[in-house]
C-alpha cells in the first residue's frame, strides 16, 4: 500500500501528453487550451461613454449647453464640441472630440429646444478610457488554461475562432460484477442496479473527456478480458470498476498483468478507495477502481484526474473553498488519508454529509465537495478551518 501523495506522483508521471488539435470556437468548452492567446485589438478601442448621458467638457457642466448631435453606439460622432456644447451620447458610444466628461440622463432637464442644464453633481467622469481593459497584444488567457464561458468570451475578443486545445481523452468505462443490472432493469434478489457506470461517465464529461461505456462484465475471466481487449483498441484510457480487491472473484489485477499491462499500484492508503489499481502498457492507462460507488467516485475525482489532467495539459484543475467546519469530523481508523463529503452553506460553514460508507452514494448527491481527514488524524474538531475540494 503508497501513500496518496506518491499515487499522485505516480500517476501525473506516467501520463502522456495528448495531441492537441484546432477546433471552432462554439465547440470549445471544457477543452484544455493549447496555446497563450493574445489579443490583437485595444479594448476599448476608443474612448467610449460609460452611461447614457450628454458628452461635454467638464468646464461647461454648470451652464446651459446646446445639442449638437446624437451619437448612438456604433456610430463615429461627426462634430468636435465647443465651448457650451455637448452631444447627447449612449453608453458604449464613442466620446466626440473636445469632450472630456459624460453627465448622465436621469440628472439632467431640459433647459430650451436643444439644450440642457446639468442639475446634479459630476462626481466621475462616465467615461471608459481606450485600452483601460486590454492592450493589444496582452494575453488574455494561457495555456493549460480550462475554457470556460469566460475564457470562450476572452478568445471571442481576441479573434480566436479556431483555437488550438489537447485532444479530448477517449477513455473505456467497463463494470464488473454478476449482482449488478443496468438501471433501467427492476433488481431481483442479490441484484444492484449499476450506478458507477453513469458515475464515471458524467465525470469523463464534465471533465472534457470522450467517454465510451462498455457494458457490465460478469465475473468471469474471460468475459472481463474481452470487453477489455475492445477497450484497449479504442481508448486512452481505460476504467474498469469493480473486481480489484480481495475477493475470490476480483480478477482485475492479474487479468491486467496477464495482458502486459505494468503494475504501479495495487492498494492506495486512502479511505475510501483503499483497492485501487494503476498500470500501464505503451501509452495507455488503465485504472481498475473499488466497486463501492462513493470509493470510485473519490478515487476519480482525486486520481483519475490527476493523471487526465497531466495528459491534457491541464493546470490548477483543483478548485477549494475554504470553510469552517459546521460539527466535528470523527473517525476510528486514522492509518489512511479520508476523503470525507460536506456541504456548503450560505455563511460558508462546511457540513458533513450523512455518510454510512463506501456503498452510500446517495450521500454524494446532496455534497459540494469532499475534504481530507489526514493519516494520523482521529478527529477534526468543530469550528476548525477545511479545504473543500469542490466535486
Amino acid at each position: 500500500m503508497i501513500a496518496f501523495e506518491k499515487a499522485v506522483e505516480i500517476v501525473r508521471a506516467n501520463a502522456a501528453v495528448l495531441q492537441s488539435e484546432s477546433v471552432p470556437l462554439e465547440e470549445c468548452l471544457h477543452r484544455v487550451l493549447r496555446q497563450d492567446v493574445l489579443s490583437d485589438v485595444d479594448m476599448p478601442p476608443f474612448d467610449k461613454a460609460a452611461m447614457d448621458g450628454y458628452a461635454c467638457r467638464r468646464q461647461d457642466v454648470g451652464d446651459v449647453l446646446d445639442v449638437i448631435e446624437v451619437i448612438p453606439a456604433g456610430k463615429r460622432p461627426q462634430r468636435r464640441l465647443g465651448s457650451r456644447q455637448c452631444a447627447k451620447i449612449m453608453t458604449g458610444a464613442m466620446l466626440p472630440d473636445g469632450a472630456d466628461c459624460v453627465i448622465i440622463v436621469e440628472e439632467v432637464e431640459e433647459a430650451g429646444a436643444n439644450s440642457i442644464k446639468f442639475k446634479g453633481r459630476l462626481a466621475a467622469p462616465n467615461i471608459n478610457r481606450k485600452a483601460c481593459d486590454v492592450v493589444a497584444g496582452q494575453t488574455l488567457v494561457r495555456t493549460g488554461a480550462r475554457i470556460r464561458a469566460p475564457e470562450m468570451a476572452a478568445l471571442a475578443l481576441a479573434g480566436c475562432v479556431w483555437p488550438r486545445v489537447s485532444k479530448r481523452p477517449r477513455i473505456g468505462i467497463i463494470a464488473t460484477g454478476d449482482e449488478l443490472v443496468e438501471p433501467n432493469v427492476i433488481p431481483g434478489p442479490s441484484q444492484i442496479r449499476n450506478s458507477n457506470a453513469c458515475q464515471l461517465l458524467a465525470q469523463c464529461l464534465q471533465f472534457g473527456c470522450a467517454p465510451v461505456y462498455y457494458g457490465i462484465a460478469k465475473d468471469s475471466k474471460d468475459i472481463i478480458a474481452g470487453m477489455f481487449q475492445k477497450a484497449r483498441q479504442e481508448n486512452d484510457v481505460i476504467l474498469i470498476a469493480g473486481g480489484v480487491s480481495m475477493g475470490d472473484f476480483d480478477l482485475v489485477p492479474a487479468l491486467l498483468k496477464e495482458s502486459g499491462i505494468r503494475i504501479y499500484f495495487e492498494k492506495v492508503a486512502i479511505q475510501p478507495g483503499k483497492p485501487t489499481v494503476f498500470g500501464r502498457i505503451g501509452e495507455q492507462a488503465v485504472f481498475g477502481l473499488p466497486g463501492n460507488p462513493v470509493s470510485s467516485f473519490t478515487v476519480f475525482e482525486t486520481l483519475v484526474k490527476e493523471f487526465l489532467a497531466a495528459a491534457m495539459g491541464l493546470k490548477n484543475h483543483i478548485r477549494t473553498t475554504r470553510c469552517r467546519l459546521a460539527s466535528a469530523l470523527k473517525r476510528v481508523n486514522c492509518t489512511r488519508l479520508a476523503w470525507v463529503p460536506v456541504s456548503i452553506t450560505a455563511e460558508g460553514l462546511a457540513v458533513p454529509v450523512e455518510y454510512h460508507g463506501s456503498a452510500h452514494i446517495t450521500s454524494m448527491a446532496g455534497a459540494d465537495g469532499i475534504t481530507a481527514i489526514p493519516v494520523g488524524i482521529s478527529e477534526v474538531p468543530e469550528g476548525s478551518d477545511v479545504d473543500v475540494r469542490q466535486i
